[in-house]
């Protein structure tokens, strides 16, 4: 071999080296909105543990479920409840043994103003606000468990007329937060760790369980880079940022 070619093949090589950060996969990922702190978190530790990149998606789980329906190629579906990812597998949208509960979320009634919303929830049956915002429950898992929890206590006819509805559990936050809405039910990750305002943590008899699913769906089916995602999410780095933001793990 000529030293020119060994020059040549050397320098062909170091260019192959150099690019190989280029070519690290990248997961789509559908995201339920209340998820959003910690998916980001799990996404950076993941990418800095693989040097595979994440792409996130955040919305309502019923909105993400009509849009992989219609083809979406979503590889990862992180769900807010464990009713949608069971339905993309019975569908065939889902590949059937990777559905597993992620995250137990837990609802918060929450109000910006400082005592206003009491240690019991007694606030809901006073009467003593105009809005509550709730995300839509008919595509939102938090929104059915803030309309169960109103049915439990005897307030849903004190309260129904002054909902307003937010198109994710991130919009009723908003609601909430800004001020546009004197009461809000929100998610505990979404004001665990900030100061200020009064809250009210509900308590899990009042609705039903809020077991957070995630299923590797049929574009990511032979992408391995999806299932690794998966298989992070399931472990203690993945577990102990969950728990920081106030969900239970199983």
């Amino acid at each position: 071999m000529t030293t020119r070619r060994a020059v040549f093949l050397a320098g062909v090589a170091a260019l192959v080296l150099s690019a190989a950060p280029a070519f690290a996969a990248e997961v789509q990922v559908a995201v339920a909105a209340n998820f959003t702190g910690p998916a980001k978190a799990i996404a950076a530790a993941f990418t800095g543990a693989t040097g595979d990149q994440v792409s996130l998606s955040f919305g309502s789980s019923g909105q993400f479920y009509a849009q992989i329906a219609h083809g979406a190629p979503y590889q990862v579906f992180l769900s807010a409840d464990a009713a949608r990812p069971a339905k993309a597998e019975q569908a065939g949208l889902g590949v059937p043994g990777t559905r597993f509960t992620y995250a137990v979320g837990r609802l918060v009634l929450f109000s910006k103003h400082p005592g206003l919303v009491d240690p019991a929830g007694t606030v809901l049956r006073s009467g003593r606000f105009s809005r509550i915002a709730i995300a839509d429950p008919a595509t939102a898992p938090y929104g059915a468990a803030a309309v169960q929890t109103l049915q439990k206590l005897g307030a849903w006819p004190q309260a129904r007329p002054k909902i307003v509805k937010g198109e994710d559990i991130t919009q009723a936050y908003q609601f909430t937060a800004t001020g546009a809405a004197d009461l809000g039910f929100v998610a505990l990750s979404q004001v665990v760790g900030k100061p200020g305002g009064s809250r009210w943590v509900v308590p899990e008899t009042l609705h039903a369980p809020i077991a957070q699913q995630a299923i590797l769906l049929e574009p990511g089916a032979d992408a391995p880079a999806a299932r690794a995602f998966l298989a992070f999410l399931k472990g203690p780095q993945a577990k102990a940022i969950i728990r920081r933001y106030g969900y239970g793990t199983p």
